[in-house]
């Protein structure tokens, strides 16, 4: 084997090690305190990171932080609604005083209103523009003075950003907005060494659904464990790699083809 063959081989090898590996890597996630976005936390606290659980529901995001401490995982809880500038801003200050700088965010809060376009409420439509899509553009702005080279912002999208169905207007001009910004950061952030990436999920077995749609057959359905792989995939790739997009279906998905 040649010198430079060597090197390669060696350099994947080194990358191969690292996989899952977050040791010691700063990550914020919002709506982390359960559901998918509490699945990312259970899986990135085992792959070594420190975590940040931002969510509406403080109490639940202490609970959430308490649980992953009881397990080693140095975790904190941030009270957030992420479509609050002023918030966003304390969020990261507290980030800034206690961990000096995000590795990762996880743009993972959103909420939906399951209703037709003539019942819509003005109100509900800018609640879930805010969350779902002025949110993560106020997360990422404010987490990149607290970002390095090497460090990532992953989008959680929907198959609700490939196609429409009816009574999710809102949902659905949120989801394909959040990935045409997914895609726009990626290509605006890459000479500064930062990487974008959107995780496009199926449907989960997670409250998110079943709040909304209790007789929803589960078989339908994915454990959100198997997106919060991809999200762990996508954050352990070498450096000289990123994953701008990815799709993870269930088998017997209804909403994508």
């Amino acid at each position: 084997m040649s010198s430079a063959a060597s090197s390669v081989h060696e350099s994947f090898a080194a990358a191969d090690a690292q996989l899952g590996n977050l040791r010691g890597k700063t990550v914020l996630i919002t709506g982390g305190s359960r559901g998918l976005g509490g699945a990312i936390a259970d899986l990135l606290g085992e792959a070594g990171a420190q975590l940040v659980i931002a969510d509406l529901a403080f109490e639940r995001a202490e609970d959430k932080a308490a649980t992953l401490a009881e397990r080693d995982v140095p975790a904190i809880a941030v009270g957030l609604d992420v479509g609050d500038e002023v918030q966003v801003q304390r969020a990261m200050q507290v980030v800034r005083e206690r961990f000096g700088r995000i590795d990762a965010l996880v743009n993972n809060a959103a909420v939906d209103v399951t209703a037709p376009m003539a019942e819509l409420s003005a109100s509900d439509w800018r609640r879930i523009v805010d969350t779902n899509l002025t949110g993560p553009f106020l997360m990422a702005q404010a987490a990149l003075p607290l970002m390095e080279r090497g460090a990532h912002i992953v989008n959680i999208a929907s198959t609700a950003s490939k196609r429409a169905w009816p009574n999710a207007a809102a949902y659905h001009a949120t989801k394909w907005g959040l990935l045409g910004l997914s895609h726009a950061l990626h290509a605006e952030l890459r000479p500064q060494g930062i990487k974008v990436s959107a995780v496009v999920a199926g449907g989960m077995r997670t409250p998110f659904l079943f709040d909304r749609f209790p007789d929803l057959d589960p078989g339908l359905l994915q454990d959100p464990a198997s997106v919060a792989r991809a999200v762990r995939f996508v954050l352990t790739q070498p450096p000289e790699t990123v994953i701008p997009e990815v799709m993870v279906l269930p088998m017997r998905e209804t909403s994508w083809p």
